[in-house]
């Protein structure tokens, strides 16, 4: 299989790298952090990249370069530890353009691809845990529309959002939905995550919403699928940079007169290190690739890769702050920045031990990646 990147891949690479190292510095990360979690400048920045429209073909405003430009651009978010989620663009792109009717697809796709509207993904319940077929909202026809009934939580910027891509039952049978975050009967609030990212509960209150699809859970699987193919190619840009910084750490502090790089035993530390690293690279690649197959091929491939990243992202994190030593442990460093947003990622879409399950209800006579 040939893993090479195309000339077009490699460019928009460096075009985002660039920016991650100019124009999203550490110190800028941590003003919008202490500001609340979100930039619009800092969404309006990466817009003018085109990066929006990865996930929408060129007939609707966007660029339609697909699952791996996109895994392209997460790594070096990742790198960056942006605390923007763009990987939500992702998801309404990919769900949009695969779900929506004509009408829906030119009211939203061209803002979605010029970075104008910002829609995310809103469909954890209280209740619902990693499940996507549990949902307590609903959804009434109302004249020629519908509206929606019901709270979401964890919501990615979802006070900052524009528009919602909603799940709701209608009948017992859930279904998708798009509601503007302006319209009648929407509340959210906003609050802080524990990686330095915003969150939000929303609150639907016979909210007018259009309708997505009927065939919901299908679709609802699609978008995480395609939200943890990026997380998971974003944690490969993060476990990478804190590898590298760690590398540096110890080939400056001193020990006994000695740079402490120059100890076996942490130095086999660092090599476990680089092993997680490449596994989980090997894996993001492979999830990015597997978007495109059939349901059944794609939901087995992801929960694959999403155990393997989790397993790495725990490892690859302790390891970094330990090898730290107590200066891992301080908001000041960026180590510990490194650390949060990895360890939200493991539990985002799924923790570990639920995809593990995952992959072990979906294991037939061979188990085997490739089976």
């Amino acid at each position: 299989m040939d893993f090479d990147f195309s000339d077009d891949q490699e460019q928009l690479r460096d075009a985002v790298r660039k920016w991650v190292d100019k124009g999203y510095d550490f110190e800028r990360r941590r003003r919008i952090e202490a500001a609340g979690g979100f930039s619009r400048e800092a969404w309006n920045e990466l817009s003018e990249l085109g990066l929006g429209g990865l996930y929408i073909s060129e007939d609707a405003g966007g660029l339609g370069m697909g699952p791996v430009a996109g895994m392209v651009v997460m790594e070096e978010l990742g790198r960056g530890i942006v605390l923007e989620p763009f990987a939500q663009t992702l998801i309404a792109g990919a769900v949009l353009s695969g779900y929506g009717d004509a009408e829906l697809k030119s009211a939203w796709l061209p803002r979605i691809a010029s970075g104008e509207a910002l829609v995310v993904l809103a469909y954890q319940e209280r209740k619902s845990r990693y499940r996507l077929d549990v949902c307590a909202a609903t959804a009434t026809s109302s004249g020629s529309g519908w509206t929606v009934s019901g709270s979401k939580s964890l919501v990615a910027a979802g006070d900052q959002a524009d528009a919602y891509l909603v799940s709701a039952q209608i009948d017992g049978k859930i279904a998708l939905f798009l509601v503007e975050r302006s319209t009648d009967g929407v509340e959210s609030r906003g609050y802080g995550m524990q990686d330095g990212s915003r969150g939000a509960e929303v609150v639907f209150d016979n909210a007018p919403a259009s309708l997505v699809t009927r065939d919901g859970l299908t679709a609802l699987e699609h978008a995480v699928d395609v939200g943890i193919a990026a997380s998971c190619a974003e944690a490969v840009g993060i476990m990478d940079k804190a590898l590298a910084v760690t590398v540096d750490y110890m080939n400056t502090r001193k020990q006994f007169n000695v740079n402490i790089a120059s100890f076996q035993a942490l130095r086999h530390r660092v090599a476990d290190m680089k092993m997680q690293l490449e596994l989980a690279r090997s894996m993001s690649y492979y999830a990015s690739l597997k978007l495109n197959a059939p349901t059944a091929e794609r939901r087995q491939a992801i929960a694959r890769a999403k155990y393997q990243l989790g397993v790495s992202m725990r490892f690859v994190a302790q390891q970094s702050v330990q090898l730290h030593g107590g200066i891992g442990m301080t908001d000041e460093y960026i180590v510990s920045h490194y650390f949060k947003r990895l360890t939200q990622l493991e539990m985002t879409f799924g923790d570990t031990l639920h995809h593990l399950a995952e992959v072990s209800e979906r294991m037939q006579e061979t188990a085997g990646v490739f089976a």
